[in-house]
């Protein structure tokens, strides 16, 4: 049955409705905080330069007929921080992004990402503005609990904190920090302790993922939300190393149901260590997969420019899906993805 059938879209309806209330009310909450909404381009000269996240290319066609490969954003990111660059101090982008092999219950290859930024605010601020968020999400679908897959969640209760080394250590009996040294790791020292399968060709950060995955993650977010917190600086991203231990960042996941709601920065603004990082994913992009994609050497000119800031990335259609009560994100989407 497709789904603009009258009969499903009536089940969906529900859904849809509570979505533009949200949508609403996360408008109305920023426009109180004195956040301006911004509006990004969806083409970009670079989807962004992570190892594992695919774009979608095209060919954009000047009109002397030359072409130049472009790419649909898989964030709204760069374009955000060179507006930091540019003066701004309180912005959000809620729009649509495009991320290639991703289709699961949890992952549209179009979907609606919320990203936003504060200049001058240390990233305990937007850990904040998360959790008033999914509040936010629960009062306007008017429920008190979160539910997927039969995990449950209070979105008013009191958050649990976990640092990313505490986190290991408390479900996989795994001491990571000691597989660390500044921003190196040490494969062999992580494998030693691994609890679960891997391969002779997994790296370190294979192997931190599949622990993660099968280990630490479905303990997330139960009861509570989870703020797990100081990733790795060797899986830092985008985000700045924390001065009272190199060896962990200012990165942050949120976490309700077991289920990833949103990834936040204290973000980096050093142009050549964000080089560095972006060259060395690239070049683990064209081993595993063949392909790389170019660096914006505008985020890199503008990040001279930008101010200290803290920012974070938000799956709207996961937060809609936790506090309706859908099963699928494709229930919450008004035209899904064929």
């Amino acid at each position: 049955m497709p789904w603009f059938s009258p009969e499903r879209h009536m089940d969906r309806r529900p859904f849809l409705l509570a979505r533009n209330r949200t949508v609403a009310g996360i408008r109305q909450w920023f426009d109180e905080r004195g956040f301006l909404e911004v509006d990004c381009a969806a083409l970009q000269v670079s989807p962004g330069n992570e190892t594992h996240l695919h774009a979608f290319a095209t060919d954009l066609i000047q009109p002397d007929g030359s072409h130049e490969r472009r790419y649909l954003h898989t964030s709204p990111e760069f374009a955000c921080k060179k507006l930091l660059a540019a003066g701004e101090t309180r912005i959000f982008n809620l729009g649509h992004v495009y991320r290639n092999r991703e289709r699961t219950p949890t992952h549209s290859p179009e979907f609606t990402m919320l990203e936003w930024y504060r200049a001058n605010e240390p990233y305990a601020a937007v850990i904040e503005d998360c959790l008033a968020l999914v509040r936010l999400a629960a009062v306007v679908s008017e429920t008190k609990q979160f539910n997927w897959r039969r995990r449950k969640a209070d979105p008013f209760a009191e958050a649990e904190w976990l640092s990313v080394a505490w986190a290991f250590e408390k479900y996989a009996g795994v001491d990571l920090l000691s597989t660390l040294n500044n921003n190196q790791s040490d494969r062999d020292a992580l494998a030693k302790q691994c609890p679960v399968q891997f391969t002779d060709r997994d790296s370190w950060s294979d192997i931190f993922s599949r622990i993660l995955v099968e280990k630490v993650e479905p303990n997330l977010g139960n009861g509570a939300v989870t703020v797990l917190y100081e990733y790795p600086a060797v899986e830092a991203a985008l985000a700045r190393v924390c001065t009272h231990d190199p060896r962990v960042s200012e990165r942050f996941e949120l976490y309700a149901c077991g289920v990833e709601l949103a990834n936040g920065f204290g973000e980096l603004t050093d142009p050549i260590e964000q080089r560095r990082r972006f060259e060395a994913e690239m070049n683990l992009k064209e081993q595993l997969y063949g392909e790389r994609y170019p660096l914006d050497e505008e985020l890199l000119q503008a990040l001279r420019l930008m101010p200290p800031a803290s920012g974070v990335a938000l799956g709207l259609d996961r937060l809609i899906m936790l506090a309706t009560g859908a099963t699928r994100i494709d229930q919450v989407l008004w035209t899904p993805v064929n």
